[in-house]
């Protein structure tokens, strides 16, 4: 009996797998003809469901052949119901196409940011863009194991970054062009920085969950600033969509670094943001009692835990007329790194550096990050719409870094015996922020042939460096142990003020005209731009020391805490008396125009930009200085010509050529200079701006929902490109100086290519892009003469551009199983070698080694809109490693792995992993 019930068991499970198959089909979004990621798809009878993968498609196995009934349905889309009949085997392949469920309400149509803000959205947007441009979107952004923009830059093809002192990215670097030549835009609006010497805005001010998307343009139109010559970069802040939404996250975290180590800090809760000049009057001479202790108070313990959290609140009043967003972010982390530093110097005829001294430093650093975005928009009508959006970013940096540097009579011998070392400390508040306030209106007249649009801008920057101190200490080393530490230094103590402030109104105009030819349309443009930017900058130090009686003190014998020193202010009155204290100003005018024809085949866009510029600067202390007083004023004619060809619906042609400038900066035309810690520095008064003639090919195919090909070339010819270079003095040749200049004509060039694809679950993001740069700069090289004498040559050298790296590259492997609510990625950027520092002597430039950063994020969704995540930041530890090319024997004694394949090892930095654990909540 059990033998016959077996047999019919297997009959029947052989008659049901014969009469079962499978289901295959893709779903898309009917207007676009885009995929839908995410879309729940259920099959009836019985009840099965499951969710579109990556590629919008969907798959039931086992399904019984007959008749079934499949639904699809996704949020603000119209639900489908289909009856289809199910074969035995070659089952139609089944396509799906939904319609939008938004409404018009009073004729005002409502566009949500939840399209610009998904991949497909980015992708769509890239695909109809007039410059050729890469965008990031924000749901990437908020899955991405980034949290600040600086940081989702490097995942942009051509875009690498340059890092602060704790392993953050700061700055951008686009296709192989230099910091310097590229701006930063808020909702298109162009902000100040707060850095107190450049333009370049540091990214790492702004948190990532305050965008819907970010934008990279690579190329420029005339209806854009002209000072782009690398490219620009948009920050396109959250909206208000057509319903309430709610989203915030909670997380918290650590740095390996600090399990490894104590961070160090210091009291900065009492430090006076004024100079005592400025609190009691110039004719004040300051005492020690004028001065904080606690920057001298430290304090080496573990950190809290790293506290990060955002919220976004949006909704839309009035029948839809009145949409408001509100979203803030805060973010407290502590950073650091383990640097070790080989100070090097070229003496007699030596071809290569000798290394004169180590030095081991510990950076500790809290960093506080407070961002504020609101927006506010009214619409009238379908015609007429203002806005009024606000930004406020903040970042406080507390540093303490402790270094200690070791000699043996002037070089650094390790076998020489007894060690000279000296100690220095530095403890510092940096606080930067950025605050920009838009008025924008858009208007339509005549059937929407006429449109108007306009914007008034205030906006502000601000950096803060109130009571920068530093402490140095002489001891000496013997058979390894330290023996003694003492105040002999002329002046152990400094205490320093820098402030700069900015402070940008604008005005900006579009006019667009449309004419109907046919089939056909032309858009007539024109436009323009007036800034009055206004800067002051501030600087002031005090150096302090001890009497001669108390000049040998020891450390740990006869003071046991820096705040128990007594010291005499050498310079009571202070140094305000400096050329780093001026007033400047800029004023731009611009106007453009420029036309667009589109076609079915064909889109067109052309016309010219003239930028005036009139700027300047005036010491209020001028000390002597040649040119207290300066300004340069110019006027530049900006011609852009752009082309597309369509190809098919999902394959274009795109070509760009376009004219650029490059302004210097405030600080880079002063003439003044300031003694940093490692070298002086000065401004140039003779600095031209730099102008470049770019062009651009690209090749464009979007196959698929969120899938692209990018492969494109560019080619820059930089007429008097900038570069910063050590140059000796005209008057004082012993004197040398990091300076700009203007060096000749450079060239760059190179490829990219961007490839997106997704395979169901599984998805690949990579891009890679080729850049080479040339540009020659004279250099000094030291020979003997026919009197036996040494002799300076100046020779030309030929190198890449500063910043510029041969190979960019990342790649990125995403998981998303939408049924089950699992988001996944591992993310690896990797940039090549590239300068570092611009050496005066030839064969002598610092390079950071190339180096892959590699990141991490995990995030599960469950019911009601609740999330956790996880993310994890630099897996590899990866350091930051400078050498220089080429060896010197007299280095052969320093047994510690210095030469390596023909280089020589200046510096490597350690910044340890970082980990994050959250909690996310939407509602919406």
């Amino acid at each position: 009996m059990n033998k016959l019930l077996q047999i019919l068991f297997f009959l029947v499970f052989c008659a049901g797998t014969a009469n079962a198959t499978k289901i295959k089909g893709h779903v898309y979004d009917k207007q676009t003809g885009e995929a839908i990621v995410g879309a729940t798809v259920v099959l009836e009878n019985p009840k099965r469901v499951t969710n579109t993968g990556l590629d919008g498609t969907f798959e039931f196995k086992g399904v019984s052949t007959g008749s079934a009934k499949i639904s699809v349905s996704y949020i603000t889309y119209k639900t489908i119901t289909k009856t289809i009949a199910v074969e035995k085997e070659d089952n139609e392949h089944l396509k799906f196409y939904m319609e939008s469920d938004s409404k018009s309400l009073d004729e005002i149509t409502i566009k949500t940011n939840a399209v610009a803000s998904t991949d497909q959205g980015a992708r769509r947007l890239e695909k109809n863009s007039t410059q050729i441009m890469n965008i990031v979107s924000g749901r990437a952004i908020e899955i991405s194991p980034d949290l600040t923009v600086a940081n989702i830059t490097q995942r942009v093809s051509g875009v690498s970054i340059e890092r602060n002192s704790n392993g953050d990215g700061q700055y951008a670097i686009l296709r192989g062009m230099d910091k310097r030549y590229n701006y930063t835009l808020v909702n298109g609006v162009k902000i100040p920085s707060p850095d107190n010497k450049y333009r370049y805005v540091p990214l790492d001010l702004f948190p990532a969950d305050l965008l819907d998307r970010l934008e990279v343009y690579k190329t420029l139109t005339p209806n854009l600033e002209g000072d782009a010559i690398g490219g620009a970069i948009n920050m396109v802040m959250k909206n208000a969509p057509g319903k309430f939404q709610v989203n915030t996250n909670i997380s918290s975290g650590y740095s390996q670094l600090f399990i490894d180590r104590k961070f160090a800090s210091f009291n900065s809760s009492d430090i006076q943001y004024k100079s005592p000049y400025e609190l009691n009057g110039k004719n004040y001479n300051a005492t020690q009692n004028d001065f904080t202790k606690g920057t001298l108070d430290y304090k080496y313990k573990s950190p809290a835990p790293n506290l990060i959290g955002s919220l976004s609140i949006s909704q839309r009043f009035l029948d839809n007329k009145l949409g408001v967003v509100l979203a803030g972010s805060y973010q407290n982390t502590y950073r650091g790194s383990n640097s070790t530093f080989y100070n090097n110097a070229v003496a007699g005829t030596d071809a290569y550096a000798v290394i004169t001294s180590k030095s081991y430093r510990e950076f500790s650093e809290q960093q506080q990050r407070t961002g504020l975005h609101g927006k506010v928009d009214y619409s009238f009508n379908k015609n007429h719409q203002l806005s009024l959006y606000n930004v406020y970013v903040n970042l406080k940096n507390q540093q303490l870094r402790d270094a200690v540097s070791t000699t043996y009579n002037g070089v650094y011998n390790p076998t020489a015996g007894n060690a000279e070392l000296v100690y220095d400390t530095r403890s510092r508040l940096t606080e930067q922020q950025i605050y920009n306030s838009t008025l924008h209106g858009d208007h339509k007249f005549f059937d929407d042939k006429f449109k108007v649009q306009w914007s008034a801008v205030y906006s502000s920057a601000k950096n803060d460096v109130p009571e920068n101190t530093s402490i140095s200490l002489n001891g000496v080393e013997q058979n390894f142990q330290r023996k003694r530490t003492s105040l002999v230094n002329t002046n152990p103590v400094t205490r320093r003020w820098e402030r700069n402030t900015d402070e940008d109104l604008a005005g900006y105009l579009d006019l667009t005209y449309r004419f109907t030819l046919g089939e056909n349309k032309l858009d007539i443009m024109a436009g323009g731009l007036y800034r009055d930017k206004q800067r002051s900058s501030f600087f002031n130090n005090y150096n302090l020391a001890p009497n001669a009686n108390d000049a040998k003190k020891l450390y740990g014998v006869d003071f046991q805490s820096y705040t128990d020193l007594s010291l005499i202010v050498s310079n009571p009155a202070g140094a305000v008396a400096n050329s780093l204290t001026y007033d400047a100003s800029e004023k731009i005018a611009a106007g453009y125009g420029m036309f667009k024809y589109s076609s079915a085949k064909l889109e067109l866009i052309g016309g010219a930009r003239v930028e005036h510029t009139n700027q300047g600067y005036n010491l209020l202390f001028p000390a002597g200085e040649t040119y207290p007083k300066g300004n340069q004023v110019y006027t530049d004619v900006l011609p852009s010509l752009t082309a597309k060809y369509f190809l098919s619906d999902k394959a274009q042609l795109h070509a760009s050529y376009y004219k650029a400038l490059n302004r210097p900066g405030f600080y880079e035309i002063v003439p003044g200079k300031v003694i940093n810690e490692e070298f002086q520095e000065r401004g140039n008064p003779n600095l031209q701006r730099a102008l470049a003639d770019n062009f651009d090919l690209r090749y464009e195919l979007f196959p698929g929902a969120s899938e692209q090909l990018l492969i494109g070339a560019f080619y820059k010819r930089i007429k008097n490109p900038i570069e910063y270079t050590f140059q000796a003095d005209a008057v004082r040749g012993q004197d040398i100086y990091y300076t700009p200049g203007n060096f000749g004509t450079a060239n760059n060039y190179g490829a990219e290519v961007d490839y997106i694809k997704y395979f169901s679950k599984i998805g690949i993001k990579a891009n890679y892009t080729y850049t080479h740069s040339r540009i020659v700069t004279p250099k000094t090289t030291r020979t003997i003469n026919s009197t036996g004498d040494i002799q300076a040559l100046s020779v030309d050298q030929e190198r890449p551009l500063y910043g510029q790296s041969e190979h960019i590259a990342n790649l990125s492997v995403l998981f998303k199983d939408t049924k089950k609510g699992w988001d996944a990625q591992l993310a690896a950027a990797y940039t090549g070698s590239r300068i570092n520092t611009v050496s005066q002597f030839l064969n002598n430039d610092l390079w950071q080694k190339g180096f892959i950063q590699m990141d991490a994020s995990v995030e599960k969704r469950f019911k009601g809109g609740i999330s956790i995540f996880v993310k994890a930041n630099n897996i590899l530890n990866t350091p930051t490693k400078l050498f220089i090319k080429g060896t010197n024997p007299k280095n052969d004694n320093i047994n510690e792995d210095l030469v390596k394949d023909g280089n020589t090892l200046i510096r490597s930095d350690y910044y340890g992993q970082n980990y994050l654990v959250g909690f996310r909540y939407k509602f919406n």
